[in-house]
């Protein structure tokens, strides 16, 4: 009708119009909840890296201050903590702190809680095309455990023995983005939940990926502590292995991914055995 206005219909972000929890929640892409992680990080995280692990760093300026860059670690432990502590320890030493994304197997998937948890904390599932994205096109660092699973239910008699690191996918995954290999040596993680056997009939009946048997136990809170020894953890970043400079398209070559990633694991394998050597005390350093 004449003399009356009319409003124009604007896009809407479709993501406005979802429900929050609260009014003011932030989350990423990935799901990063940083209102969950700064939670984790100032209580669960701080207690850990500073009281109960009483963590000691050592080439942290090794970790690119801007870019993309793959850190790549040994693991072990029923329940690894060597990630968290990895974060933490380039968000409280390096000159210039920066986010880290955990890439996790997609084994996680199958459980209720655990796997809501994990990305509101930073985490990202472990695929080429994710890695990828984080590495080239976002320029941000991951972290990856080429032992996998086999690292993380080792034996205590078989501490600090690295395992086989695949087929070298992770030297593939930089070599396409054109970033850095950052070798990280880690040691502590073994003592902290060290595992003397596994249950086979357990693992089956409680459909876990294994049934470890092992001093410490899964608590929660004012237990929490109790869920690992307080074992010293040294954390070792070693010097970058560039991918840059090794020719074109040089993931093609299988014999070189594999000869990049053996080397890799050789350096790290050597790094934890020189740290163990002098080692005083596995409780004090």
């Amino acid at each position: 009708m004449a003399g009356e206005t009319t409003t124009a219909l604007t896009p809407t972000d479709p993501r406005d119009l979802l429900p929050g929890l609260e009014p003011d929640r932030r989350l990423d892409d990935w799901g990063r909840s940083e209102r969950i992680e700064g939670l984790f990080d100032s209580t669960v995280y701080e207690f850990y890296y500073r009281i109960w692990f009483r963590c000691e760093v050592e080439g942290i300026e090794n970790v690119p201050g801007t870019g993309g860059a793959l850190l790549v670690s040994n693991h072990a432990g029923a329940l690894p903590p060597d990630a968290a502590m990895i974060t933490k320890a380039i968000r409280e030493e390096h000159p210039q702190p920066r986010l880290v994304r955990p890439l996790v197997e997609n084994f996680f998937k199958g459980y209720p809680g655990l796997s809501m948890l994990l990305p509101k904390i930073g985490c990202v599932p472990a695929h080429p095309a994710n890695a990828h994205r984080l590495l080239a096109d976002e320029g941000q660092l991951a972290l990856v455990f080429p032992e996998g699973r086999k690292g993380s239910e080792k034996l205590y008699k078989e501490r600090y023995r690295l395992r086989r690191f695949g087929r070298g996918g992770f030297v593939e995954t930089a070599m396409k983005a054109g970033v850095p290999i950052i070798p990280i040596a880690v040691i502590g993680a073994e003592e902290a939940q060290p595992i003397f056997a596994h249950v086979s009939a357990l693992q089956k009946l409680t459909k876990l990926i294994y049934f470890p048997i092992t001093p410490t136990f899964p608590a929660l809170g004012p237990l929490a502590a109790l869920a690992f020894l307080p074992a010293k953890f040294k954390i070792r970043f070693l010097e970058p292995v560039r991918t840059d400079d090794m020719g074109a398209a040089p993931w093609e070559d299988a014999s070189l991914v594999q000869e990049v990633a053996q080397e890799i694991r050789a350096r790290i394998q050597e790094e934890l055995l020189d740290m163990i050597g002098r080692r005083r005390s596995v409780w004090f350093g």
